[in-house]
């Protein structure tokens, strides 16, 4: 099957270039010229892209379905989160495979792929969390390394859960460098956090905002040091997760400054929610922009220091940390976000965005003026398919990488809202934001799966990617 996208603006993160695409089967086999070709009497299928841009499929490489938290699970399922994703115009995912405490690192992935296979709308490859560091977990890395799982989170928080102490991270760091193995770091101060949100409690301070509160930015920037410093003794690459705050991303932009292979993502909810118009919100409404690191003050300054650092590359990626949960009993899974009235440390933290963030990353950063079109899918796809051993297979328009590409269509104008979003959650964070640009037709490997507001693929359309040990891209 031969599908040819002519007419339209083909962007990647180092051209923008009016050109035809000429797809065979699941790959892209010639890029040229519009029109000069032949091409259309070869090809099966025609897509007119005319007045629109052409870009390689998003790559979100932070997503959270069915994740077990707080008593509740993440509302998406892996089924309907990767629909979800597909159309906002991503076509991979890498998810968290979970190691629970007493469980070998093994068994959690095992688990974790058996939630995905046959469910997946689009590609998918997992991260794993290493909840538990001994001696097993440790040669287990290597076996989740040769089935292409070459990235391996730890976590600064989270006491009594996922926490890990520095001399756990040291160990696990000293394997990633010797395994080219990449550490992604959740990092914020658990122990000083706990103490903090205690405290509040005692003093009666129970309502949504103070989950906020209690995690200051001083804590995720002590903890982003820290990890930088563990890291560098270690001789690992880290990449940082969800950064929110000023602070942290000044410890990362001196360390890549000082030519350490540091990374690190930040997310739409940081780059578009503050806690004076939506944390802060009347009664418990609060509840849906609770999650960690959390949303920051406006007045802070916190969000132009993020678009800065993405603008300067301190930044590299936009993922989501797309895990959602219901204000609302949701039908299967009952109450969510409500298991935390009364008691703010209850509250399940995340929230939806896997659906959101190609969208309102052009919207925020290229309509508004913050960065160029390069940039925009840098940021969204090329960046992360480099850093996570996917590139140029995806994240990137280029013969011979896979077919996953999105018509995108600058001049629209609409309005977000939770009625027209297609996640398995009763709230929009971005409800009533007006935004321009919107993805048309979505293409997975050669075959259209999301044609305007009609999806034309089925579960179990992604494949399982075995990714590559850290590159020499970055």
């Amino acid at each position: 099957m031969k599908t040819l996208i002519s007419g339209g603006t083909v962007v990647t993160a180092i051209d923008t270039v009016a050109a035809d695409v000429l797809i065979d089967g699941e790959v892209i086999i010639a890029i040229g010229a519009p029109g000069t070709h032949g091409w259309a009497d070869q090809a099966d299928k025609v897509i007119d892209a005319t007045g629109k841009y052409v870009v390689p499929g998003g790559i979100d490489p932070h997503t959270h379905m069915e994740l077990p938290f707080g008593g509740t699970y993440a509302s998406d399922t892996f089924e309907s989160g990767t629909r979800a994703a597909a159309f906002g115009g991503t076509t991979t995912i890498i998810d968290f495979a979970v190691q629970v405490k007493g469980e070998s690192l093994i068994d959690g992935f095992d688990t974790w792929m058996a939630k995905a296979e046959d469910e997946c709308a689009i590609d998918y490859g997992f991260h794993m969390i290493a909840g538990d560091i001994n001696e097993q977990s440790l040669s287990d890395m290597d076996v989740l390394i040769d089935r292409g799982c070459t990235s391996f989170k730890l976590f600064m928080a989270y006491p009594g859960v996922f926490y890990s102490d520095d001399g756990d991270i040291l160990r696990a760091m000293q394997k990633a460098a010797a395994t080219d193995s990449m550490i992604m770091m959740h990092a914020e101060n658990g122990m000083a956090i706990d103490v903090l949100r205690e405290q509040a409690l005692e003093r009666g301070e129970t309502d949504p905002v103070h989950h906020s509160l209690t995690r200051p930015s001083v804590t995720e920037s002590e903890a982003t040091h820290r990890a930088i410093v563990l890291a560098e003794l270690a001789g690992a690459h880290l990449y940082v997760v969800h950064m929110s705050a000023k602070e942290a991303l000044e410890e990362i932009a001196e360390a890549r400054d000082k030519g350490l292979p540091v990374f690190a993502e930040t997310c739409p909810q940081y780059l578009f929610l503050n806690v004076e118009d939506h944390v802060a919100s009347e009664g418990f409404e609060g509840a849906k922009y609770v999650c960690s690191t959390p949303i920051r003050k406006r007045e802070d300054g916190h969000q132009d220091a993020l678009w800065m650092g993405l603008a300067t590359n301190d930044l590299q990626v936009v993922s989501t940390d797309h895990c959602p949960f219901c204000m609302d009993d949701h039908p299967i899974l009952g109450t969510q976000k409500q298991l935390g009235v009364g008691d703010f440390t209850k509250i399940p933290n995340g929230l939806p965005g896997v659906e959101d963030r190609f969208q309102l990353i052009y919207h925020g950063g290229v309509v508004e003026g913050r960065i160029d079109l390069n940039r925009w899918i840098e940021l969204t796809s090329t960046a992360a398919a480099k850093i996570f051993g996917m590139y140029p297979k995806k994240g990137t328009i280029a013969v011979g990488s896979d077919a996953d590409i999105v018509v995108f269509d600058p001049d629209i104008d609409w309005t977000k809202s939770v009625s027209q979003h297609h996640m398995d959650v009763d709230y929009s964070p971005y409800e009533g934001k007006e935004v321009k640009g919107k993805v048309e037709t979505v293409l997975l490997r050669g075959t259209v799966i999301v044609d305007g507001d009609e999806y034309l693929g089925q579960k179990g359309d992604g494949r399982y990617l075995q990714r590559e040990r850290v590159s020499v891209h970055h």
